[in-house]
């Protein structure tokens, strides 16, 4: 059985085509997005309403709580046990989500690299603190000079995890990149990736956002900054969060917390039409607007019928 993957931008109208889909074939939808596992934000992530849940099933949607720490290795394990569970059911899997990563694990691999050790990390910690993230680039660079060519000589947490792992297995994270294998066969799915005009997009952005603000997204940031849960988190950066947060704590006016949450969201879909253009080359895409289009060609690239 195939197994559909559908990426694309945010506010490109994925969840809009994997529900159509879903109709049309006798699927189940699971979730490809990085925020939206989380169920701390609903609203703010642009999780399917419990209408659109309604109309066919949905996995792996709000089932993590945001201090949990949910890594890309323990959702390819969640989305893999989904897919074999849908095709036991005799139905077509339909992840949808725009977290590249996700569907690199999925189709690429995920390398085998160990958990963070916390005296180690303290350690590269207090290395960093006292000789600078450049320094820390330098080293990297004397043992794995093709990650540190790829990373910002100030990206500190990525060289940080990068010496760790060194440090820990005696590998290059880019050796152990290079060994990994895909959990799914290339026979075993077909993905498309939506790549809509990007002015239009961008306007679809900006739209959403402001109807977000209007169906409550404050409150449920205002309910989500109660927790007080540490900054690093993954959820903490729910796109919009940390500038309606700032807001919350009267550093700036709700007018300037909207634009600056639209403005992360754009600057994020540039950076997916990036992730798509250079790590999906493959992938069929889809630039037509209308959802009966993107619905035929989606089934066409996959060899299937409606």
């Amino acid at each position: 059985m195939t197994t559909l993957l559908v990426m694309g931008p945010t506010a490109s109208g994925k969840s809009a085509l994997a529900l159509a889909l879903a109709a049309r074939i006798g699927g189940e939808i699971v979730n490809a997005d990085s925020m939206q596992v989380y169920r701390d934000f609903r609203i703010l992530t642009a999780r399917p309403s419990e209408a659109e849940e309604a109309l066919a099933p949905h996995h792996l949607y709000g089932q993590v709580d945001a201090a949990d720490l949910y890594s890309t290795g323990r959702w390819l394990s969640d989305a893999l046990a989904a897919i074999a569970a849908i095709e036991a059911r005799g139905r077509t899997p339909i992840l949808v989500g725009g977290t590249g990563l996700y569907f690199m694990a999925l189709t690429v691999g995920l390398a085998d690299i160990p958990a963070a050790d916390p005296e180690l990390r303290a350690a590269l910690r207090e290395r960093l603190a006292q000789r600078g993230a450049p320094a820390l680039h330098e080293e990297l660079a004397s043992v794995d000079a093709v990650t540190a060519a790829r990373l910002e000589p100030n990206d500190a947490p990525r060289i940080l995890r990068a010496l760790e792992v060194f440090e820990t297995t005696g590998e290059s994270i880019t050796a152990l990149h290079a060994k990994t294998k895909p959990a799914l066969a290339r026979d075993q799915w077909r993905g498309v990736a939506l790549t809509p005009d990007r002015a239009h997009l961008y306007a679809a952005i900006n739209a959403r956002f402001e109807n977000m603000l209007q169906s409550g997204a404050l409150d449920e940031v205002r309910v989500f900054a109660a927790r007080e849960l540490r900054p690093a988190l993954p959820a903490m950066k729910a796109h919009g969060a940390p500038a309606l947060m700032a807001h919350l704590r009267g550093e700036i006016s709700r007018a300037e917390a909207a634009e600056i949450g639209k403005r992360d969201t754009r600057r994020y879909a540039k950076r997916q039409f990036t992730w798509i253009a250079n790590q999906m080359p493959n992938w069929t895409k889809i630039s037509a607007p209308d959802l009966e289009t993107r619905v035929t060609q989606t089934l066409a690239a996959a060899g299937l019928s409606s």
